[in-house]
């Protein structure tokens, strides 16, 4: 027989595809726990994890916080992204990509606004007035992150008297994200043309100082200023590679392998695992949820990203920072505001970089902070900026 007439729930649920899954056996003995909180908050609480502890060791190690089982463990190992998926306290609380999105797609687009430059669609983060006593401070990120991580140090300059603008770069964040072919092929050269045109759409027309922080698209923008700089008053660096020694983080290896770059690319929580994994730090769940917004939304900031990391040509970028910013060919003065536990860059880059021009770059060490100091410190970051900047 193909199947059974009755009703019996032992049919039911054989033919249901949950019951393909492997059974995990009742016990009684359960732990809930919550995961340690990130500088300056506690976690949210609202989703927990069920451990099913079959041994003493097993039940210890629930208790410590590091599951004995977790069948969703590929997806909840970052710590800020075990509210993702998880087992709800409630039906209501299901952690599907809907109900992600509904819970974060108003988040993150502090100061923002959609701008028309050239033939895209720019989102650019806003603060303080044209007529700033102090200029105007242009603030750009790197991959794979965005603009967000601004916005705190952006709220804090715009006190100090400047006027800041910090960008999502084309195919980042909140911003267009052209299919590749299609008019935008994410090269250097494309990336710097698309940011002369949006300087143009924001009337920047004075010398202005710029802020660069992170890798390739960050690069970029230091390749930019080695083209510009007539256009710039002064320039301060944020955790970046700057020496054809700088180390390439591992997630940006991957994304150049055949194949493997494709699933990687997809990884709907690979920005914050790329920041907690730069930083001694957890992200806070409000935070992660902004950096995993874009991935969740489209499949096309991963290819982006993809793109991106494919047609990058480190050795020859950083060949060209270390050589551009030297002392026989530099001028303008540098800020190098470096976090100090950056797991991705060690200090001693910033040093080598330093010792190449000592008469224009200076070295300020960001104490406490990682790959992204104005995430982990922000305030540290304003200090040394506005000192520097004044």
């Amino acid at each position: 027989m193909s199947g059974c007439p009755c009703p019996c729930s032992t049919c039911a649920s054989a033919s249901s595809p949950l019951s393909l899954l492997p059974s995990i056996p009742a016990d009684p003995r359960r732990s809930s726990f919550a995961f340690p909180s990130s500088r300056g908050g506690p976690r949210r609480r609202g989703l927990r994890v069920v451990v099913a502890a079959s041994s003493k060791d097993e039940k210890a190690e629930a208790e410590e916080g590091d599951p004995a089982f977790n069948p969703f463990g590929f997806v909840t190992d970052n710590p800020s992204s075990r509210t993702a998926i998880q087992l709800p306290e409630s039906p209501a609380q299901d952690g599907n990509v809907g109900q992600m999105l509904y819970r974060t797609e108003d988040k993150g687009r502090e100061y923002g606004k959609s701008v028309r430059s050239g033939e895209f669609r720019w989102f650019v983060r806003e603060t303080g007035s044209p007529d700033a006593r102090r200029g105007t401070v242009m603030f750009i990120h790197g991959a794979p992150t965005q603009s967000f991580s601004y916005r705190t140090v952006m709220a804090q300059m715009t006190d100090a008297g400047y006027h800041c603008f910090a960008p999502d770069w084309i195919g980042f964040g909140f911003s267009e994200m052209p299919q590749p072919g299609y008019g935008f092929d994410y090269k250097e050269e494309e990336f710097h043309k698309a940011f002369d045109e949006l300087l143009g759409t924001l009337n920047i027309t004075e010398p202005f100082y710029l802020v660069v922080q992170g890798f390739i698209v960050g690069s970029y923008g230091l390749t930019w200023a080695l083209k510009n700089p007539s256009k710039l008053r002064k320039v301060a660096i944020l955790n970046s590679p700057l020496t054809v020694s700088s180390p390439v983080p591992g997630v940006i290896k991957q994304l150049r392998l055949p194949l493997f770059g494709e699933f990687t690319c997809q990884n709907a929580i690979l920005a914050e695992r790329f920041i907690e994994a730069g930083s001694p730090y957890v992200l806070k769940s409000e935070k992660a949820d902004v950096y995993r917004l874009p991935y969740l939304s489209s499949g096309a900031p991963g290819f982006a990203l993809l793109e991106a990391a494919r047609k990058a040509n480190f050795q020859d970028v950083l060949s060209r920072i270390s050589a551009g910013f030297s002392s026989n060919s530099w001028e303008i003065p540098i800020l190098l505001a470096w976090g100090e536990s950056d797991k991705y860059l060690p200090l001693s880059i910033a040093e080598e970089f330093q010792k190449s021009n000592p008469k224009v770059v200076k070295l300020k060490t960001i104490e406490g902070a990682g790959h992204m100091p104005q995430e982990d410190w922000p305030e540290k970051v304003v200090s040394a900026l506005t000192s520097f900047l004044f």
